[in-house]
């Protein structure tokens, strides 16, 4: 079976109403990156960043996945699928997909503000328990804190993301400016005689490339027509 590598970004989930940080209408024009997503942020009021990340919470309960998110589920018919997703959402694991690697971190789960990548002090917040309390601790004595990757933090599952990129036969890019590292150079790992399909409806800079082919449609409609080309009887 073909490996296939899908890397998605913000305009993946922006038809399941979730907004992108960085358009004109995005999440950023309210809540300034520096009060809510760096650590500096958090070390300065660490009430005020929980208490964003569990509006965002409340937001992404009522996200259902959209037509993209179930057609990349879908290629698991036909491929061994890799989902590097950028999105701290779980839309792609509600669609269905079974291998998803989140660069970036998940917004429903909470971690130690002292030990963030220690899955021992993880927890998975559900829809009846959706908000971290002012003061409220992890297990091992320290603030819980959002298991979010701040601006300026590293990337943990970016060389876990960098070897699957390494054995695609085919690499999927959805819905991503390709403008932030390190989830942005992973297209670099893709081998040279790898086919690169790029879903975005602006200008990537990755469309530069000879070997790649760029569907400029949104998510759902670019998958439509990628599912018709990858899923066909060869």
């Amino acid at each position: 079976m073909k490996k296939l590598f899908v890397l998605t970004g913000a305009g993946m989930s922006v038809e399941s109403g979730l907004s992108t940080f960085r358009d004109a209408d995005g999440l950023w024009e309210n809540y300034p990156v520096s009060r809510v997503a760096t650590h500096e942020a958090w070390l300065d009021d660490p009430v005020y960043v929980n208490n964003f990340y569990n509006m965002l919470r409340r937001k992404l309960l009522e996200a259902k996945p959209n037509e993209g998110h179930r057609l990349v589920a879908g290629l698991e018919q036909k491929y061994d699928v890799t989902v590097v997703t950028q999105n701290v959402d779980n839309l792609h694991e509600a669609a269905g997909s079974s291998r998803v690697v989140h660069l970036h971190g998940e917004l429903m789960k909470t971690c130690s503000s002292r030990d963030v990548d220690n899955p021992r002090y993880w927890r998975t917040m559900t829809p009846g328990d959706l908000d971290v309390a002012p003061g409220e601790k992890a297990g091992d004595g320290s603030l819980l804190r959002p298991y979010i990757v701040f601006f300026g933090e590293a990337v943990p599952n970016i060389s876990v993301a960098a070897d699957y990129a390494r054995q695609a036969d085919v690499f999927v890019i959805i819905g991503t400016s390709l403008n932030v590292y390190p989830a942005a150079g992973l297209v670099q790992y893709a081998r040279p005689e790898t086919p690169i399909y790029l879903i975005d409806p602006k200008p990537v800079m990755a469309a530069g490339r000879h070997n790649v082919t760029h569907i400029q449609k949104g998510a759902s409609e670019g998958m439509r027509e990628l599912s018709a080309i990858l899923l066909k009887d060869e």
